[in-house]
């Protein structure tokens, strides 16, 4: 496939050139024209083709920033292979600061899709033969839902050993052996035998520096893996490696009322660890929200008022928790505080 020539909407991208692409979309009802904006950077030399997809949900804008800072990386110009960047596959979305289309579908659950039928299908049809078909690998990158923030992660097939090698190589503490989700974009580049990871990082409609900073290092650590990029030329080594959680769960709200949570983002958990007390206004009841069982913070609610049911922690669960917290420690200190090891000229967003 590497070999073959590349063409998208009926542009064919020559090697060692940066072609730009509007990839029609449906109209809007306005008659005004809609595009999906693609990227595509073909180095001089073969190599992989490698996607990368933000704002499949279109409040999850982190991934936006990761693909445009990645874009201006100086190490492109020795690039092998080709990068495919889409930063906003669900424009309705976007533009509407929604996480769905228009008709309240899930781009995220249409795929592969189809030529006929809801609006969704046919995006993600149109995703799906425009650009996934055409690649080796993806990236597809992803935030927490609104008024929730997810600690840097990776989601992937552990089962299947080239994505493994790529889920390790994108050196975020915490990597979740997770199942395939029906009509999902990564289930549908599976069965199209595409190596996918999903990074997970932040909260919806708002930007992280820190996500945003492990993305862009953790997607050129792929590239590098699939010798895309040449080797670090940095000489120290690693600060941490990921450990793979093989299970995790939300803990929900017992009663509703309003939510004082006394755990962080990362934070290490014991069983009937208090994570937060629920209390109606006047204080009279109060719901302690205890965890069942030992792990890592990797998700969590930022809103205060919940009703009974709604997701407050997601508690990822590992052999070794202690050797966990420490990686999160060492991580956070890495991307908040020291120089990317690659050259940039960008401030961090405050």
């Amino acid at each position: 496939m590497a070999d073959e020539p590349l063409v998208i909407n009926g542009i064919e991208i020559l090697a060692g050139t940066r072609t730009s692409i509007d990839l029609p979309a449906a109209r809007l009802y306005t008659h005004a024209p809609m595009s999906i904006p693609v990227q595509v950077v073909s180095g001089k030399k073969s190599g992989p083709r490698l996607f990368l997809s933000a704002a499949i949900h279109g409040d999850e804008i982190n991934g936006i920033e990761i693909i445009r800072r990645l874009l201006k990386l100086p190490a492109l110009k020795r690039l092998h292979g080709t990068i495919i960047a889409v930063p906003m596959v669900n424009v309705h979305g976007i533009i509407n600061h929604s996480r769905y289309l228009p008709d309240r579908r899930d781009l995220n659950r249409s795929f592969p899709g189809s030529e006929k039928g809801p609006l969704a299908l046919r995006l993600a049809n149109l995703f799906m033969k425009e650009i996934v078909n055409k690649c080796t690998h993806g990236i597809d990158l992803h935030t927490g839902a609104i008024h929730r923030t997810n600690l840097p992660q990776i989601r992937a097939n552990m089962d299947d050993e080239e994505t493994k090698k790529l889920a390790m190589a994108f050196d975020v503490p915490v990597v979740l052996s997770s199942t395939l989700r029906d009509g999902s974009l990564r289930e549908a580049a599976v069965e199209s035998g595409i190596p996918m990871l999903m990074y997970e990082a932040g909260e919806a409609l708002r930007f992280n520096e820190v996500a945003i900073r492990a993305g862009v290092q953790g997607i050129v650590n792929v590239m590098r893996a699939l010798e895309m990029l040449p080797p670090s030329r940095s000489k120290s080594p690693k600060k941490f490696e990921s450990v793979v959680a093989r299970s995790s769960s939300w803990i929900r709200a017992p009663d509703s009322g309003i939510l004082r949570a006394m755990v962080p983002l990362g934070a290490r958990v014991n069983k009937d660890t208090l994570l937060g007390i629920v209390a109606d206004p006047f204080g009279e009841s109060e719901v302690a929200v205890e965890t069942p069982y030992s792990g890592i913070v990797i998700g969590r609610t930022n809103l205060p008022l919940v009703n009974e049911g709604d997701a407050l922690y997601h508690i990822a669960r590992f052999e070794d928790i202690q050797e966990v917290e420490a990686k999160v420690d060492d991580f956070q200190e890495e991307h908040e505080h020291e120089t990317l090891p690659f050259p940039t000229s960008e401030s961090p967003i405050i």
